[in-house]
Protein backbone atom coordinates (compact mmCIF):
# COMPACT_ATOMS: atom_id res chain seq x y z
CA UNK A 1 0.00 0.00 0.00
CA UNK A 2 1.06 3.24 -0.86
CA UNK A 3 1.93 5.52 1.69
CA UNK A 4 0.19 8.84 2.50
CA UNK A 5 3.31 10.97 2.22
CA UNK A 6 4.68 9.14 -1.36
CA UNK A 7 0.59 8.82 -2.32
CA UNK A 8 0.54 13.23 -2.18
CA UNK A 9 4.03 13.71 -3.72
CA UNK A 10 2.84 11.47 -6.53
CA UNK A 11 -0.65 13.11 -7.52
CA UNK A 12 0.64 16.66 -7.00
CA UNK A 13 2.99 18.11 -9.49
CA UNK A 14 2.83 21.40 -7.14
CA UNK A 15 3.51 20.36 -3.99
CA UNK A 16 2.92 22.57 -1.25
CA UNK A 17 4.56 22.02 2.15
CA UNK A 18 4.25 24.06 5.31
CA UNK A 19 6.33 23.55 7.90
CA UNK A 20 5.12 24.16 11.78
CA UNK A 21 7.14 23.64 15.48
CA UNK A 22 4.81 21.26 17.62
CA UNK A 23 3.11 23.11 20.66
CA UNK A 24 4.02 26.37 19.56
CA UNK A 25 2.30 28.33 21.34
CA UNK A 26 0.51 25.53 22.66
CA UNK A 27 -0.67 21.88 22.06
CA UNK A 28 -3.71 22.89 21.29
CA UNK A 29 -3.18 25.16 19.14
CA UNK A 30 -0.86 23.19 16.61
CA UNK A 31 -4.40 20.59 16.52
CA UNK A 32 -5.61 24.01 15.37
CA UNK A 33 -3.36 24.85 12.78
CA UNK A 34 -3.28 21.20 11.01
CA UNK A 35 -6.85 21.95 10.31
CA UNK A 36 -6.21 25.12 8.81
CA UNK A 37 -3.29 23.98 6.83
CA UNK A 38 -5.08 21.13 5.11
CA UNK A 39 -8.17 23.53 4.64
CA UNK A 40 -5.52 25.94 2.73
CA UNK A 41 -4.30 23.38 0.44
CA UNK A 42 -1.58 21.90 1.99
CA UNK A 43 -0.36 18.43 0.59
CA UNK A 44 1.86 17.81 3.16
CA UNK A 45 2.92 18.83 7.13
CA UNK A 46 6.22 19.17 8.49
CA UNK A 47 5.90 19.04 12.06
CA UNK A 48 8.52 20.11 13.80
CA UNK A 49 9.52 18.68 17.70
CA UNK A 50 11.24 21.05 19.41
CA UNK A 51 15.03 20.57 19.93
CA UNK A 52 17.18 22.49 22.74
CA UNK A 53 20.74 22.74 20.02
CA UNK A 54 18.45 22.80 16.22
CA UNK A 55 21.93 22.93 14.08
CA UNK A 56 19.40 23.41 11.28
CA UNK A 57 17.59 26.16 12.22
CA UNK A 58 17.30 29.99 12.19
CA UNK A 59 16.53 32.44 14.78
CA UNK A 60 12.20 32.36 14.03
CA UNK A 61 11.97 28.20 14.53
CA UNK A 62 14.74 28.42 17.59
CA UNK A 63 12.46 31.03 19.17
CA UNK A 64 9.39 29.00 18.01
CA UNK A 65 11.01 25.83 19.51
CA UNK A 66 11.91 27.81 22.92
CA UNK A 67 8.06 28.62 23.39
CA UNK A 68 7.26 24.94 22.71
CA UNK A 69 9.96 23.36 25.21
CA UNK A 70 8.44 26.19 27.52
CA UNK A 71 5.06 24.45 27.41
CA UNK A 72 6.80 20.63 28.20
CA UNK A 73 6.55 19.75 24.44
CA UNK A 74 8.51 16.51 23.78
CA UNK A 75 8.90 13.78 21.25
CA UNK A 76 6.40 11.67 23.22
CA UNK A 77 3.81 14.85 23.22
CA UNK A 78 4.29 15.15 19.84
CA UNK A 79 3.56 11.69 18.97
CA UNK A 80 0.45 12.14 20.95
CA UNK A 81 -0.73 15.53 19.54
CA UNK A 82 -0.73 13.39 15.87
CA UNK A 83 -3.00 10.93 17.64
CA UNK A 84 -5.31 14.43 18.30
CA UNK A 85 -4.89 15.42 15.17
CA UNK A 86 -5.78 12.07 13.51
CA UNK A 87 -8.88 11.77 15.94
CA UNK A 88 -10.24 15.17 14.83
CA UNK A 89 -10.17 13.73 11.62
CA UNK A 90 -7.04 15.80 9.76
CA UNK A 91 -6.13 13.98 7.08
CA UNK A 92 -2.81 15.93 5.92
CA UNK A 93 -0.01 13.52 5.78
CA UNK A 94 2.10 14.22 8.31
CA UNK A 95 6.34 14.46 8.50
CA UNK A 96 7.79 14.78 11.96
CA UNK A 97 11.05 16.80 11.56
CA UNK A 98 13.37 15.78 14.14
CA UNK A 99 16.96 15.71 15.61
CA UNK A 100 18.70 12.75 16.22
CA UNK A 101 18.72 12.91 19.65
CA UNK A 102 15.05 12.87 21.49
CA UNK A 103 14.96 9.44 18.50
CA UNK A 104 17.73 7.91 20.39
CA UNK A 105 16.29 9.01 23.63
CA UNK A 106 13.21 7.52 22.85
CA UNK A 107 14.90 4.70 21.00
CA UNK A 108 14.53 4.45 17.76
CA UNK A 109 12.45 1.55 17.38
CA UNK A 110 10.02 2.52 19.79
CA UNK A 111 9.74 6.10 18.53
CA UNK A 112 8.96 5.05 14.92
CA UNK A 113 6.49 2.57 16.06
CA UNK A 114 4.82 4.46 18.30
CA UNK A 115 4.77 7.78 16.00
CA UNK A 116 3.45 5.32 12.60
CA UNK A 117 0.42 3.87 15.38
CA UNK A 118 -0.33 7.27 16.21
CA UNK A 119 -0.57 8.68 12.00
CA UNK A 120 2.77 9.66 11.29
CA UNK A 121 3.77 9.00 7.98
CA UNK A 122 7.56 10.16 7.32
CA UNK A 123 10.19 11.30 9.23
CA UNK A 124 12.84 13.70 8.12
CA UNK A 125 16.30 13.90 10.39
CA UNK A 126 18.51 17.11 10.08
CA UNK A 127 21.25 15.73 11.83
CA UNK A 128 21.36 12.53 10.20
CA UNK A 129 24.11 12.20 7.94
CA UNK A 130 23.34 9.92 4.34
CA UNK A 131 25.96 7.79 5.21
CA UNK A 132 24.23 6.56 8.40
CA UNK A 133 20.73 6.54 7.82
CA UNK A 134 20.73 3.09 7.17
CA UNK A 135 18.52 1.83 10.22
CA UNK A 136 16.83 4.71 10.80
CA UNK A 137 15.53 3.96 7.20
CA UNK A 138 14.95 0.19 7.33
CA UNK A 139 12.91 0.78 10.62
CA UNK A 140 10.74 3.78 9.12
CA UNK A 141 10.05 1.27 6.15
CA UNK A 142 9.03 -1.62 8.35
CA UNK A 143 5.91 0.68 9.85
CA UNK A 144 4.68 1.77 6.51
CA UNK A 145 6.38 5.39 7.10
CA UNK A 146 9.24 6.91 4.44
CA UNK A 147 12.41 8.89 5.69
CA UNK A 148 12.68 11.85 3.82
CA UNK A 149 16.61 12.75 2.44
CA UNK A 150 17.74 16.26 2.75
CA UNK A 151 20.07 17.02 -0.02
CA UNK A 152 22.41 20.62 -0.28
CA UNK A 153 24.34 21.56 -3.14
CA UNK A 154 27.17 19.55 -2.35
CA UNK A 155 29.63 17.86 -4.72
CA UNK A 156 27.52 16.41 -8.01
CA UNK A 157 27.93 12.61 -6.97
CA UNK A 158 26.83 13.18 -3.86
CA UNK A 159 23.52 14.70 -5.11
CA UNK A 160 23.05 12.05 -7.41
CA UNK A 161 23.72 9.57 -4.64
CA UNK A 162 21.15 10.86 -2.11
CA UNK A 163 18.52 11.71 -4.91
CA UNK A 164 18.63 7.58 -6.17
CA UNK A 165 17.89 6.61 -2.89
CA UNK A 166 15.20 9.10 -1.99
CA UNK A 167 11.87 8.44 -0.39
CA UNK A 168 8.13 10.33 -0.41
CA UNK A 169 9.67 13.63 -1.92
CA UNK A 170 13.46 14.75 -2.19
CA UNK A 171 14.10 18.00 0.24
CA UNK A 172 16.50 20.23 -1.24
CA UNK A 173 18.07 22.72 0.89
CA UNK A 174 17.93 26.29 -0.92
CA UNK A 175 21.00 27.38 0.18
CA UNK A 176 23.69 26.28 2.62
CA UNK A 177 22.91 27.98 6.38
CA UNK A 178 20.11 27.48 8.46
CA UNK A 179 16.50 28.05 7.57
CA UNK A 180 15.02 31.67 7.47
CA UNK A 181 13.35 34.07 5.58
CA UNK A 182 15.51 34.81 2.57
CA UNK A 183 14.52 37.73 -0.31
CA UNK A 184 16.65 35.70 -2.94
CA UNK A 185 17.73 31.89 -3.71
CA UNK A 186 21.08 31.56 -4.15
CA UNK A 187 22.35 31.38 -7.54
CA UNK A 188 23.49 28.07 -7.75
CA UNK A 189 19.92 26.64 -7.09
CA UNK A 190 19.17 25.73 -10.76
CA UNK A 191 22.25 23.71 -11.63
CA UNK A 192 21.88 21.65 -8.23
CA UNK A 193 18.21 21.50 -8.33
CA UNK A 194 18.50 20.18 -12.08
CA UNK A 195 21.29 17.76 -11.42
CA UNK A 196 19.38 16.15 -8.03
CA UNK A 197 15.96 15.59 -10.35
CA UNK A 198 17.66 13.81 -12.91
CA UNK A 199 18.56 11.36 -10.35
CA UNK A 200 15.68 11.53 -8.46
CA UNK A 201 12.58 8.70 -9.08
CA UNK A 202 10.49 11.28 -6.56
CA UNK A 203 9.15 14.80 -6.91
CA UNK A 204 11.40 17.66 -5.47
CA UNK A 205 10.47 20.36 -2.81
CA UNK A 206 12.87 23.02 -2.20
CA UNK A 207 13.10 24.68 1.44
CA UNK A 208 15.42 26.79 3.52
CA UNK A 209 14.65 30.44 2.96
CA UNK A 210 11.15 30.05 0.80
CA UNK A 211 9.33 32.99 1.56
CA UNK A 212 6.99 34.79 -0.50
CA UNK A 213 4.38 33.90 -3.02
CA UNK A 214 6.83 34.56 -5.83
CA UNK A 215 8.88 31.93 -4.44
CA UNK A 216 6.64 29.27 -4.36
CA UNK A 217 4.92 30.77 -8.17
CA UNK A 218 8.58 30.49 -8.87
CA UNK A 219 9.24 26.64 -8.31
CA UNK A 220 5.47 25.76 -8.51
CA UNK A 221 6.41 26.86 -12.58
CA UNK A 222 9.60 24.65 -12.76
CA UNK A 223 7.88 21.46 -11.21
CA UNK A 224 8.84 21.10 -7.64
CA UNK A 225 7.22 21.73 -4.42
CA UNK A 226 7.86 24.39 -1.95
CA UNK A 227 8.58 24.18 1.47
CA UNK A 228 7.59 27.40 3.87
CA UNK A 229 8.31 27.00 7.53
CA UNK A 230 9.90 30.09 9.06
CA UNK A 231 7.50 32.45 6.93
CA UNK A 232 4.85 30.51 8.14
CA UNK A 233 5.96 30.45 12.24
CA UNK A 234 6.88 33.96 12.10
CA UNK A 235 2.66 34.63 11.44
CA UNK A 236 2.24 32.26 14.26
CA UNK A 237 4.17 34.13 16.46
CA UNK A 238 2.81 37.56 15.44
CA UNK A 239 -0.57 36.31 16.58
CA UNK A 240 0.81 33.97 19.26
CA UNK A 241 -1.78 36.24 22.36
CA UNK A 242 -4.74 36.09 20.25
CA UNK A 243 -4.11 32.31 19.75
CA UNK A 244 -3.49 31.34 23.42
CA UNK A 245 -6.78 33.17 24.20
CA UNK A 246 -9.55 30.93 23.48
CA UNK A 247 -12.01 33.58 22.55
CA UNK A 248 -9.69 35.41 20.27
CA UNK A 249 -8.05 32.05 18.61
CA UNK A 250 -10.77 31.67 15.97
CA UNK A 251 -9.59 35.36 14.03
CA UNK A 252 -6.30 35.04 14.92
CA UNK A 253 -6.66 31.47 12.64
CA UNK A 254 -8.48 32.90 10.20
CA UNK A 255 -5.43 35.61 9.34
CA UNK A 256 -3.25 32.60 9.57
CA UNK A 257 -4.92 30.45 6.77
CA UNK A 258 -5.58 34.03 4.83
CA UNK A 259 -2.02 34.47 5.12
CA UNK A 260 -1.35 30.84 3.71
CA UNK A 261 -3.47 30.89 1.12
CA UNK A 262 -1.90 34.07 -0.39
CA UNK A 263 1.39 32.05 -0.57
CA UNK A 264 0.12 29.68 -2.83
CA UNK A 265 -2.72 31.46 -4.97
CA UNK A 266 -1.26 32.32 -8.18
Amino acid sequence: MMNRVEAAAKNNDQLFIPYIVAGDPTIEVTIDLARVLEESGAHILELGVPYSDPLADGPVIQAAANRSLQEGTSLQTVIDTVRQIRAAGIQIPIVLFCYVNPILKYGLHDAVKAASEAGVDGWLVPDLPYEENDEMKKTCNEYGNVLISLVAPTSNERVKRIAKEAQGFLYCVSSLGVTGVREEFDSRLDTFITAASESSSVPLAVGFGVSKREHVARLHTQGYGAVVGSRIVKEIEKYETMLRDPHQRSKALLQIKTFVQSLVSS
